[in-house]
């Protein structure tokens, strides 16, 4: 027995105090988190992705969506990483209107930050990008001011079927995958005009590589092609559980680096939405491949 202590008396440790606290918070090291900012792309609406497991996350509004940020939630406990998600959506918004009326509920220090713009980028002037780069700026701004080593990425959406093949909409008779380029150039001009925004996920470039590879229908005016899947919900505007499915998969990848393929054809969620076996395991190569090409 050591001089000075007692039977049964514990030996305290020597280590300093600090040293001491700093193995401690290397044995349980805190969670990642996230924020998701968007709209209904974000929510999963018209879906039933929408209100999916929405208590594995935190709804700054108090909504009760799981939409996407619920995904990317599920993915990451499967492969065995920690985060905690939180979202802060509103339907038919752009990002200008979470920095304007609902900042105060997210100006806070984040580890990662994903901005979902409207979908047209500007409701008046669809496809012009110059409030969208403004917006970034801005939040950018707020989140660096409170993290300066936040990851920012920023959400190129897909082409809407009805702005493709409906004669009012802006990108009608241009190739479906049209849409998707042109968000795809403006989400690439933001990020060159904002250093501080760190990559930008390429969800309308997986949507197009489905439908081009055949395993996504690339219109669903004229009918659902034999064994593909339709990304879009019934408005032809909005995403189906395969699309939000999809968008997720690339997030997950994008934000942790992690092959979504290893999620594997028992992937939880794909399961618990609906989609099979083999459903799963092809949108996660479309999103993997999505990113192994992405510029």
């Amino acid at each position: 027995m050591l001089a000075g202590c007692a039977p049964g008396q514990a030996v305290a440790s020597t280590a300093p105090h600090g040293e001491a606290a700093a193995s401690a918070a290397e044995a349980k090291a805190a969670p990642k988190t996230i924020l998701f900012i968007g709209n209904s792309f974000t929510q999963g609406a018209h879906s039933a992705a929408r209100n999916w497991r929405a208590g594995s996350v935190t709804d700054l509004n108090n909504a009760g969506y799981g939409g996407v940020p619920a995904l990317f939630k599920l993915f990451t406990e499967q492969a065995g990483l920690d985060y905690r998600v939180s979202l802060e959506t509103q339907g038919g918004k752009t990002l200008g209107f979470h920095y304007d009326e609902r900042r105060q509920r997210f100006d806070r220090a984040w580890d990662v930050v994903v901005l979902q713009e409207y979908s047209t980028l500007d409701r008046e002037r669809p496809g012009d990008p110059a409030e969208y780069i403004r917006n970034v700026g801005r939040l950018a701004a707020l989140f660096k001011a409170r993290n300066p080593a936040v990851d920012i990425r920023l959400v190129a959406t897909w082409s809407r079927a009805d702005q493709a093949y409906k004669p009012k909409g802006h990108w009608y008779g241009k190739p479906v995958t049209a849409m998707a380029e042109d968000l795809r150039a403006a989400a690439d001009r933001a990020r060159s005009a904002n250093p501080a925004v760190a990559g930008v996920l390429p969800v309308g470039q997986a949507w197009n590589r489905a439908m081009t590879s055949g395993v996504a229908d690339p219109n669903p005016y004229d009918g659902i092609g034999y064994d593909q899947l339709d990304l879009w919900a019934y408005d032809h505007y909005h995403a189906s559980v395969a699309g939000y499915y999809l968008s997720a998969l690339v997030t997950f990848s994008a934000v942790t680096g992690i092959d979504p393929t290893t999620l594997g054809p028992k992937e939880k969620g794909a399961d618990e939405l609906g989609l099979s076996d083999a459903q799963a395991t092809a949108l996660q190569r479309i999103a993997r491949d999505t990113l192994a090409n992405a510029a």
